[in-house]
């Protein structure tokens, strides 16, 4: 059965999602079945994220979601995923073990970010060394090939990056997950066009984990994911769209001619707002990991809009870009790549200032504001 979407103007044949559906629906199953329990359980041994001076929380909150999540994950693809002792998925597996317990770790002890940095830094390079690394940059910039050194440096900055950034995002009620849950399917979709079904899996298994998440975690929150969740969820988005680049690089008429630019729009919010925010610590002399209320979010919160209006804004914004960067694609990579900045840059000032439109309105808590 194939049916076409005129917005993204794409042909999708249904019977190639069979187990990607599968996989969706199992984790999404199983992450809502066990969220309850899991919360019952933070709850009985008092897990809670505390509220502090640079968290936007007022009240103690169970962490540690990402638990359900990533269990249904795997429940999903040990059910529909076909296994195999190939080195990337050994190394791929093994990495989302080690980085779900560092996030557990994380979440009851508060690891050094240079502890987690280092970490994250080996399970890329592993990762790269498995075979799944960035190659070929598709002729952005000119660039096609990449030298061996380039292959493996870049990919892990990418890999490294990309997970500390959705980490760093996950500051309010629903803004990682459902910044994630997007990207997942976007991803999943794109790769199973792109035929690499296999790999879509992993994405859409994520993905349905996450969805059941978020009945749990919009505003106002009864759990949230704790860096149990959002470094896996961070990592897996990143290994995703090396793969992508490498699959869209290797068959001769590409889904995507853009490969490299349309992943990078898929991560655009939580990468630029990462790399805006140590520009803007740095330029005031403090730590780019020192904490603080200038992320994207509290452009938002801290003019009193809630958790919800924030987050939902912000998905908007990126559904709206992961759309706009596949309708670009016969522009040049680099043109797409101006507009996308140009864009941030705009909404970013747009955020920062939208509370002087909706000072008298419902959207706005002035209370709040004043307070902040």
């Amino acid at each position: 059965m194939k049916s076409h979407f005129h917005l993204i103007q794409i042909d999708l044949y249904f019977r190639d999602y069979k187990f990607a559906l599968l996989c969706f629906i199992t984790a999404f199953v199983v992450t809502l079945i066990t969220i309850p329990p899991v919360i019952s359980l933070i709850k009985k041994y008092r897990l809670y994220d505390m509220p502090n001076g640079r968290k936007v929380h007022s009240s103690p909150i169970p962490t540690m979601g990402g638990i359900a999540v990533i269990g249904g994950m795997i429940t999903a693809l040990f059910l529909w995923f076909p296994f195999s002792t190939q080195i990337a998925q050994v190394s791929f597996f093994f990495s989302i073990t080690v980085l779900f317990g560092l996030g557990i770790m994380d979440d009851l002890n508060d690891l050094s970010a240079k502890y987690k940095f280092i970490i994250q830094a080996a399970l890329a390079a592993l990762i790269a060394l498995s075979g799944i690394r960035i190659t070929s940059l598709g002729g952005l910039f000119g660039i096609d090939e990449l030298h061996m050194a380039a292959q493996y440096s870049f990919t892990l900055l990418v890999i490294v990056g990309i997970t500390n950034a959705f980490n760093l995002i996950d500051g309010i009620d629903g803004l990682a997950g459902g910044l994630g849950f997007m990207s997942l399917v976007t991803l999943g979709m794109f790769l199973i066009m792109s035929g690499d079904e296999n790999t879509a899996l992993l994405a859409f298994a994520l993905a349905g984990g996450i969805l059941a998440f978020l009945y749990f975690n919009f505003n106002p929150a009864k759990i949230f994911m704790g860096d149990t969740g959002s470094l896996v969820l961070g990592f897996v988005i990143a290994v995703l769209c090396i793969r992508l680049m490498q699959v869209n690089n290797a068959i001769p008429n590409a889904v995507l001619p853009h490969a490299p630019v349309f992943v990078f729009g898929t991560v655009l919010i939580p990468v630029f707002d990462t790399l805006r925010v140590f520009a803007i610590r740095i330029w005031n002399g403090k730590s780019p990991f020192e904490a603080d209320k200038t992320h994207i979010h509290h452009l938002l919160t801290n003019q009193g809009f809630s958790h919800g209006v924030a987050a939902k804004l912000i998905c908007f914004i990126h559904a709206f870009i992961l759309i706009e960067v596949y309708w670009l694609r016969a522009l040049s990579q680099e043109l797409i790549l101006t507009i996308l900045v140009v864009f941030m840059l705009l909404t970013t000032v747009i955020l920062k200032n939208i509370g002087l439109l909706f000072r008298k309105t419902g959207l706005v808590n002035t209370s709040a504001v004043s307070n902040n």
